[in-house]
């Protein structure tokens, strides 16, 4: 079974989606957090959070396509939640800010889980 012909325009009307919110929040994040490497933690944060959603995102659509809505919004949860402990353990081990790394992530994670339902079924 090939992906329906909106799968494209799904995924790019979420990533644009996606983009807006995370860098609104960044932003926000790095007016609290001044520290350069903070700052430096929050922008990776965005570029890690950006991609794993893009990834869950589309693994979650295919789901939806074949019927299995609450699979795909549950497994990207699943996904978003192990890699912010994996993401902890990695930027502790980086020297990384945990704060401001951490926290911006699960908000970045946060918003793009809002941004995903009604995109799924474009």
């Amino acid at each position: 079974m090939t992906a329906a012909p909106n799968f494209g325009k799904a995924l790019l009307l979420y990533a644009l989606a996606s983009v807006v919110a995370i860098g609104i929040a960044a932003g926000v994040f790095t007016a609290i957090y001044t520290a350069p490497a903070e700052r430096g933690a929050i922008w990776l944060s965005a570029a890690v959070g950006f991609a794993v959603q893009i990834a869950t995102f589309g693994m979650a659509r295919l789901l939806v396509e074949r019927g299995h809505g609450i699979a795909g919004w549950g497994l990207g949860a699943v996904v978003c939640f192990v890699a912010l402990i994996v993401y902890g353990l990695v930027s502790r081990a980086l020297g990384l800010p945990s704060n401001a790394a951490l926290l911006s992530l699960a908000t970045f994670f946060f918003l793009t889980e809002l941004i995903e339902p009604p995109l799924l079924n474009v």
